[in-house]
């Protein structure tokens, strides 16, 4: 799927390429913030993912628009039956532009064997957020997550130059799931990236307050200069329900989207049906 998102007169919004081969989706263009942001939900009707399947997503946005997509469900990967599964999101921001890739999670069930790359293309003066929440196997059953393996990999460029990669691959029989240092035991791991320009002193400090310490949530958060003033954001989080990590991260962008892209937020009304 291609999308592609463009201004349309001095205050509008619109989705003005829409080309798409297979499953995939989208629901009708929304505007519940008026017409200078258009909303698009993302879809993909068979919900699940399984072994040789392949989700290529590009997404690209003019100066001057701005775009906000997220996916009206999570996203479930099954078993692989010896074929690999993966997504690949390739996303471009034009100077001026903003935008927001905001899914709901991925779970990886049993047996399955994921691949999930992220690459961001933004130019200078653009302003992006988005995340990645992945849960490991069904919470209700135990050990959660027997066999499998999920390789996950983001990538930012800033102008052509790489500011931030961040890959790893996590296997059901990994030691790395029970260490501290890990995920110590807990199914839920996230992150939430933002680039756009510097904010103040006080707002990373407000940020930073918002990150929990438990022994059922814990995050922290980042800032890392890009270069002239503009910043990458990151939180990171753990979890051991999706909808607590998904509660932080939505409490995260809206703070962001306020002090970053100088924009409002409120919840989406699509999360909460």
């Amino acid at each position: 799927m291609r999308l592609g998102f463009a201004p349309q007169g001095t205050t509008r919004s619109v989705l003005c390429e829409r080309t798409h081969e297979g499953p995939m989706r989208v629901l009708r263009p929304l505007y519940p913030e008026g017409p200078s942001i258009c909303h698009v939900a993302v879809l993909h009707p068979p919900s699940g993912i399984a072994g040789g399947d392949a989700i290529d997503l590009a997404f690209s946005v003019e100066a001057g628009a701005h775009a906000t997509l997220t996916t009206p469900g999570a996203t479930r990967w099954y078993k692989a039956n010896g074929n690999h599964a993966r997504q690949s999101v390739h996303i471009t921001v034009a100077g001026g532009a903003r935008f927001e890739w905001l899914p709901l999670e991925n779970i990886f069930f049993e047996q399955a064997d994921a691949a999930l790359d992220t690459e961001i293309d933004v130019q200078p003066g653009a302003r992006a957020m988005g995340w990645e929440i992945s849960q490991l196997g069904s919470i209700a059953q135990q050990p959660h997550w027997a066999q499998g393996k999920a390789r996950t990999q983001t990538a930012l460029r800033h102008d052509g130059r790489l500011i931030w990669i961040e890959q790893g691959t996590v296997g059901a029989a990994d030691a790395i799931r029970r260490r501290v240092t890990g995920l110590d035991g807990l199914p839920v791991f996230a992150t939430l990236w933002c680039f756009g320009p510097e904010t103040t002193r006080e707002a990373n400090e407000a940020l930073t307050a918002m990150m929990p310490w438990g022994c059922r949530l814990r995050a922290a958060a980042t800032t890392i200069p890009a270069g002239g003033r503009d910043a990458l954001y990151l939180v990171r989080a753990l979890g051991l329900h999706t909808e607590e990590v998904r509660e932080l991260f939505v409490r995260a962008w809206m703070h962001l989207r306020r002090q970053v892209f100088q924009v409002d937020a409120a919840p989406l009304r699509l999360w909460s049906t």
